[in-house]
């Protein structure tokens, strides 16, 4: 095994003893959260290593990319599709605002496949320039921890060099992960589907998750029968129960099949497609069958355990608040510790741990009033408490308001889909504790409603603000009686719908 030592000029007493490391920092992958700890740390000063494996759409052990999961096979080419999906319908509305619009909508897949790709790689570029400019140094290839302060990149080639670091910052993100059923692997991941070559003309979506309904909203969008299965009563378990009432019904009006309480029990191939065996004995035939069944975190090439850093059965790594593991030298943000999966958390982290250990401002995560929104159509975004977290928590009553109601641009276009917005108060103290918005552009309006939250707005601040009118975000200033009081430690909230 090859070794090189960087060590530039005479060093003074101070750091006579830090000066047989190659870096003051070694990061272990380039996705959201990796490469802005590493940009961050370097700006404070800090000499930063960053290595990643070689880039490719798909990814698999020994491939990922600069830019990471978000950049590559996440969030950006998915919303890249979100928006493709939403020209079909909208074209439909347009013909009620005078746009003459042929009977027949071609939509090419291909097309907005090759673009998709191209803005990846333009962004993966982007992130290269943005180590570079920082003064990081990147290396293709794989990497795992070999020591407390010492890592081996497994170049292309095959060669392995180690290099020593004072920090060692674990952030390879996490990974699709299929169901352990006979035939799984005639399914996809969200991955593949980012890919395909093909426009599913049929297909089965196993998941309630982000993936599963966004997925099913894109394929659906253009134009692909989709039969959505998952085991609960409804899609997007842990948000607010009444918001998930509102996805589920307007999946179902947008065409989607929900298949509620199912799970699937095997795929075999036929000469019409894949076929699927539901657990209640159904059997259909589609073209492509999604596993949307959640991440697993990807530390299983680390050699971690071997080191002695502790992960939890999941394999995510264990840290502490300021992400750093049971080995004083290693650390660990993003995915890969299965605290909040978020790329902005992520990048939150990142930002913590390079102010933490290189920035002398010890800085901890906050996870409070987080926003986040699931990109289906249309899309769901909220922040802070649903209903059911905030009774559980409450120690006195909890007001709900709401507000249902047809958007303005559907009065004209005919569209029967409703928008949803609730805010979750506490009684005594008037402080808004969570918000929700089920509609179009939710999360564009769900970004402002977090900034009040976060700085601790109450109600009466809320019915304070003059709203923009005509517009739906002015529903959040609008909304004056309350919808119903809901004792602290009631069972089940009752929803409004």
């Amino acid at each position: 095994m090859a070794r090189k030592m960087l060590i530039d000029g005479e060093l003074d007493k101070a750091n006579e003893a830090e000066s047989h490391y190659d870096f003051d920092l070694f990061v272990i992958g380039a996705g959201s959260g990796g490469v802005r700890a590493s940009r961050f740390s370097a700006q404070n000063g800090a000499k930063v290593a960053i290595c990643e494996l070689p880039f490719h759409p798909i990814s698999s052990e020994v491939i990922g990319g600069v830019g990471g999961t978000c950049v590559i096979r996440g969030c950006v080419p998915k919303k890249i599709l979100v928006y493709g999906a939403s020209f079909g319908p909208e074209l439909e509305d347009a013909r009620n605002y005078g746009w003459d619009v042929n009977e027949k909508i071609d939509f090419n897949w291909k097309k907005l496949l090759q673009k998709k790709t191209e803005e990846i790689n333009r962004l993966n570029g982007i992130y290269k320039r943005l180590l570079s400019g920082a003064g990081v140094k990147l290396f293709e290839g794989e990497g795992r921890v070999i020591g407390p302060n010492e890592v081996e990149v497994i170049q292309l080639d095959g060669t392995k060099i180690s290099y020593s670091a004072k920090h060692i910052l674990i952030a390879t993100g996490s990974r699709a992960q299929r169901l352990p059923i006979p035939g799984q692997e005639l399914g996809i991941t969200s991955d593949e589907a980012l890919s395909l070559e093909e426009l599913p003309k049929h297909a089965v979506i196993l998941g309630g998750g982000y993936i599963a309904v966004e997925f099913a909203s894109i394929w659906r969008g253009m134009g692909a029968k989709v039969d959505l299965f998952y085991r609960k009563d409804l899609p997007l378990r842990g948000f607010d129960d009444e918001m998930r009432e509102v996805v589920a019904k307007n999946l179902e009006g947008r065409g989607i099949k929900l298949h509620p309480s199912t799970n699937l029990k095997e795929l075999s191939k036929t000469e019409g497609g894949v076929k699927v065996l539901t657990d209640h004995g159904e059997e259909i035939v589609a073209d492509v069958v999604l596993f949307a069944t959640g991440r697993t975190p990807n530390s299983k090439r680390l050699n971690l355990e071997a080191v002695g850093v502790e992960l939890d059965k999941a394999g995510a790594i264990k840290v502490n608040q300021y992400s750093q593991t049971n080995m004083p030298s290693i650390w660990a943000i993003g995915d890969v510790t299965n605290r909040m999966n978020l790329t902005p958390v992520a990048l939150m982290e990142g930002t913590c741990f390079a102010n933490t250990v290189f920035g002398g401002k010890p800085m901890a995560p906050d996870y409070s009033n987080i926003a986040c929104a699931v990109f289906c159509i249309p899309p769901l975004s909220v922040v802070g408490l649903s209903e059911q977290e905030a009774v559980e928590k409450a120690k006195g009553d909890i007001l709900i308001f709401t507000s249902t109601f047809n958007p303005m641009k559907n009065t004209i276009s005919g569209r029967q889909e409703k928008t949803m917005m609730k805010l979750v108060v506490d009684a005594e103290t008037d402080k808004v504790l969570g918000a929700s918005m089920c509609g179009p552009d939710a999360a564009e309006i769900m970004q402002g409603i977090a900034i009040a939250l976060k700085c601790g707005a109450t109600k009466a601040q809320f019915e304070s603000t003059v709203g923009i009118h005509p517009s739906a975000a002015e529903e959040f200033v609008t909304m004056r009686s309350a919808t119903r009081r809901v004792s602290a430690g009631t069972a089940k909230p009752r929803t409004n719908l």
